[in-house]
C-alpha cells in the first residue's frame, strides 16, 4: 500500500515532535533529499513498452528520470531508518526494499539457473535465448520493481563486483530508481579487492547516476539507545520478560503489543515464508521454541541476520543431550547473527556458561557460550550491522 497522505518531510517532523526522534540537522538534510525524490516520483510516469534489446544494446545515455540516492555514513546514524521512512511513503506500487546480501544471493541463483537452461526454457521464462543472462534478468527485476532500495550495500566478493556494474547499468537503462545505504563512501567500495580496477567504472557510474549523500554526526543512535541496557536476562520469569519489553520500547519507541505500529513480518527464504511474530524498526522478537525447535537452518538464520539489526529471543531453556537438535540449531543461529554483528537480547533459564553443562555436545557448545558472552560487551554492541 502507498500512503498518499504523508510525505517524508512531514512524517519526519511528526516523529521529532512526538519524541520518537531527536532533532538532527544531518538527518534533516537527508530527509530533504528523500523529499525531493518523493515529489519527483509523484509526478513521474515510468516509460512503458520499450523494446528491451534496443534499450540494452543501443542506448548510449540514461533517460532523465528521478535520480536515485546513495547514502553513506557511520553505523547507527539513521540511514536505514530514513530509507524505510521514505520507502513506506514512496508513491509507487512496484517497489522493493531488500538487504543487499539477500539480493545478491537471488541474482547468483538466477544466473546459475540460466546457465543450465536449454534454449526453449530460456525463451519460455525470459522471452529470449541470449547467452548473456544479465539483460533478461534486469528486465524481470524492472517489471516487478520500479524503485529498488538496497540496505547495507557493500562489495566484498570479486564475482559480485564483476556482475554489479553491468546489472546496475541495465537497471538504470530500464528506468529503475535505485536507493542505497552503505557504511562506505563510493570511492572505498571493494577497497583492496581482487582486480579492483575492473570495478572502478561501476564506482564512477554510482557517483554520476546517483545523488551521493553523507549522513554523519556525533551520535550513534543505536548504541545510545542500548547504553546501560542488560542484554542477557536469567532466570525466566516476569522480571526478565518485563526487562525485554522495556528494551523493545527503548529501541523502537513502541510497546510490544502496540498493533498499530508493531506487527508480524514475513521473510521469504528459498521459496518458503519465515514468519516473525513481532517486528518494528529493524528489531524482531522471536521465541526459542519457534526458531530453534522448528526445522530451520542457516539460510533462515542468515535471512534474519540480514534483515534485523537487533533480535530479541525469549524462552531459552537449559540445554543438553535430550534437546541436542535444538541446541545445534541455536548454535547455528548464534553463529549467523554473531557474524553479522546483530545485537542479541534474550531471556534464558540459566546463565550462558550453564546453558549446556554436561553430556554429549557440551564441548562443541562452548564456542556458542563464548560468543554469547562477547555479544554482551561494549565492543560488540558498538559494531555496525552486517559490516
Amino acid at each position: 500500500m502507498v500512503n498518499s497522505t504523508l510525505d517524508p518531510y512531514t512524517r519526519y517532523r511528526e516523529m521529532v515532535e512526538n519524541g520518537q526522534l531527536k532533532e538532527d540537522e544531518n538527518q534533516a538534510c537527508v530527509v530533504d533529499k528523500f523529499q525531493h525524490l518523493f515529489l519527483s516520483l509523484k509526478n513521474y510516469t515510468v516509460p512503458q513498452n520499450k523494446f528491451f534489446l534496443n534499450r540494452f544494446f543501443f542506448k548510449q545515455t540514461y533517460k532523465e528520470n528521478p535520480k536515485g540516492l546513495y547514502i553513506y555514513g557511520s553505523v547507527g546514524r539513521g540511514k536505514s531508518m530514513l530509507m524505510d521512512l521514505f520507502y513506506d511513503l514512496a508513491p509507487i506500487l512496484e517497489k522493493r526494499r531488500v538487504h543487499f546480501h539477500a539480493f545478491m544471493i537471488e541474482i547468483h541463483k538466477e544466473i546459475h539457473a540460466w546457465r543450465y537452461m536449454d534454449r526453449e526454457s530460456r525463451i519460455e521464462k525470459f522471452g529470449t535465448a541470449l547467452d548473456d543472462p544479465i539483460p533478461p534478468l534486469a528486465e524481470n527485476i524492472a517489471k516487478e520493481s520500479k524503485l529498488l532500495c538496497f540496505d547495507e550495500f557493500q562489495v566484498t566478493d570479486v564475482t559480485d563486483a564483476m556482475i554489479l556494474g553491468r546489472l546496475f547499468k541495465a537497471l538504470l537503462n530500464l528506468d529503475v530508481i535505485l536507493v542505497l545505504t552503505s557504511n562506505r563512501i563510493p570511492d572505498d567500495l571493494y577497497k583492496n579487492g581482487l582486480n579492483r580496477e575492473l570495478f572502478l567504472p561501476t564506482i564512477k557510474m554510482i557517483k554520476e547516476e546517483l545523488d551521493v549523500v553523507a549522513l554523519e554526526g556525533p551520535t550513534d543512535y543505536r548504541l545510545e539507545r542500548m547504553r546501560g541496557m542488560d542484554v542477557y536476562h536469567y532466570p525466566l520469569g516476569e522480571k526478565a520478560t518485563k526487562a525485554l519489553s522495556e528494551a523493545f520500547w527503548r529501541l523502537t519507541d513502541h510497546e510490544v503489543d502496540d498493533r498499530t505500529e508493531v506487527g508480524p513480518d514475513d521473510i521469504e527464504v528459498q521459496g518458503r515464508i519465515l514468519h516473525i511474530p513481532v517486528a518494528s524498526r529493524g528489531v524482531a522478537v522471536v521465541s526459542f521454541k519457534k526458531i530453534c525447535g522448528a526445522a530451520l537452518g542457516s539460510a533462515d538464520y542468515l535471512a534474519m541476520a540480514w534483515k534485523y539489526h537487533t533480535i530479541i529471543m525469549v524462552g531459552i531453556p537449559k540445554l543438553g543431550p535430550e534437546n541436542r537438535n535444538e541446541a545445534k540449531r541455536f548454535t547455528t543461529f548464534i553463529d549467523a547473527i554473531y557474524e553479522n554483528n546483530v545485537k542479541f537480547l534474550c531471556c534464558a533459564e540459566v546463565a550462558p556458561e550453564d546453558l549446556y553443562e554436561v553430556g554429549h555436545g557440551h564441548f562443541e557448545f562452548q564456542r556458542t557460550v563464548s560468543r554469547l558472552m562477547e555479544m554482551q560487551s561494549k565492543e560488540y554492541l558498538a559494531k555496525g550491522h552486517a559490516v
